[in-house]
């Protein structure tokens, strides 16, 4: 069996009898792995915490002929990432994007640009909390890298720059549409600034968190639209989405009280 070693983060991992974990990770090396932990449990010299999620590791595995889990030996634990457990909306973005780098990326092989967005992404909910801003960029910058860019200043049918005071988004056919290619399909209205902001975000380097300012219009219509798009490519609903939204919800109800 071949031997592989590998930075890589814990995406989740589920409890298998007695002792044993079954764990799901995404690497630097070899993208999307699923692996078996044999007493994960109660090894602490080999894995210790390494395996929780969110957690960044640099972890060893054999990797077995034919589509079986992986074996896991050994798990060195490099950031738990700890923070993420005493706010609960951020924890809740965490999960939602450990999520979806699984649920669009499958087992693709490496995938460097989309490690380095994970990592960037739980770094900064970790240091700074969850965030609408937060969010958005990080499903527009994972659309573009696993090649679903949206296309937002031209029409995405016949290439014409986009100038109408509103702009038809389909999502299935990858973006804004001019005037004479919106027809009556399933489109949704967006504004040249939104359409602007997320063009301007998509342009600045992809680990780049920190500083982004959204008006609350961006954040409405470009998340729905952003999201529309997801949808298109995801192979599965996002179970995480359901407590993100209540985590957000609540959060400006109280944000609102105060």
């Amino acid at each position: 069996m071949e031997t592989c070693c590998s930075d890589a983060v814990v995406l989740h991992h589920l409890d298998y009898g007695e002792a044993d974990r079954i764990v799901t990770f995404f690497s630097l090396d070899q993208g999307l792995v699923k692996g078996f932990a044999r007493q994960a449990r109660k090894s602490r010299k080999r894995f210790g915490a390494a395996l929780e999620p969110f957690s960044s590791v640099r972890i060893r595995w054999q990797a077995p002929r034919g589509g079986e889990l992986v074996s896991v030996q050994e798990a060195e634990l490099v950031d738990l990432r700890n923070g993420l457990r005493h706010d609960l909306l951020a924890l809740a973005l965490a999960a939602y994007g450990c999520e979806l780098v699984e649920n669009l990326m499958g087992e693709s092989g490496p995938q460097s640009g989309v490690y380095h967005l994970l990592i960037a992404f739980l770094d900064h909910v970790t240091r700074h909390g969850g965030s609408d801003e937060a969010r958005l960029l990080f499903e527009l910058r994972l659309l573009s890298l696993a090649g679903y860019e949206p296309r937002l200043l031209q029409c995405c049918k016949c290439g014409v720059p986009l100038r109408s005071e509103t702009v038809a988004f389909a999502a299935a056919s990858g973006g804004g549409l001019c005037p004479d290619c919106a027809g009556q399909g399933d489109v949704q209205l967006l504004s040249p600034l939104t359409l602007g902001s997320l063009a301007r975000a998509l342009q600045s380097p992809p680990t780049l968190f920190e500083g982004f300012r959204f008006g609350a219009q961006t954040l409405q219509e470009g998340g729905r639209a952003i999201f529309s798009m997801l949808r298109q490519h995801l192979s599965r609903p996002v179970k995480s989405l359901a407590f993100l939204t209540q985590m957000a919800e609540g959060r400006s109800r109280v944000a609102a009280i105060r």
